[in-house]
């Protein structure tokens, strides 16, 4: 007895498998929000009281606020955070590195959140960016990583494997 593969059908099965992939990747990440950076039992700074800091005095670097310590729950977790673009960095027109900030003005026109309440997230494909505080959601690994750049101290990393508009 000979089986015969229908060819129509084989392709059309591997095309369905090339999708499995992305379907299953798509449900295998964590939704956190910003109150869910700041350790249980401590407040996070509402973004109507960041605009009571006078923008006349010292730089905004040094108004941003003693952050209450980290969480690790989620170190090493494929993530999805909502927030807002500061580009760092840029390859051709596309932003490769960038703050992740929970509010629009934060880290240039207002003095920036605790190093809590921010992310460095990183991408190794450019992410076209509609400009300076476009709203996003970002997926990818997410951890501890203390670091200090011009605008801010930063508490958390994210290696951005998908960047979507909000």
């Amino acid at each position: 007895m000979r089986i015969g593969i229908n060819r129509r059908n084989l392709l059309a099965s591997l095309g369905l498998f090339g999708t499995i992939p992305h379907l299953v990747w798509a449900e295998d990440y964590i939704d956190i929000d910003w109150k869910d950076l700041v350790p249980e039992g401590q407040s996070v700074i509402p973004p109507m009281l960041q605009g009571l800091i006078d923008h006349d005095q010292a730089p905004l670097t040094s108004q941003q606020p003693i952050s209450s310590g980290v969480r690790t729950d989620w170190n090493g977790q494929i993530v999805r955070l909502p927030g807002f673009i500061v580009p760092i960095d840029y390859s051709g027109t596309g932003v490769t590195a960038f703050i992740l900030v929970p509010f629009v003005g934060a880290c240039v026109h207002v003095p920036p959140p605790p190093a809590n309440q921010l992310v460095f997230v990183t991408t190794e494909k450019p992410y076209q960016s509609s400009g300076l505080f476009e709203a996003v959601n970002v997926i990818g690994m997410f951890g501890v990583s203390s670091m200090s750049t011009q605008l801010a101290d930063i508490s958390y990393a994210l290696s951005a494997d998908l960047i979507e508009p909000f």
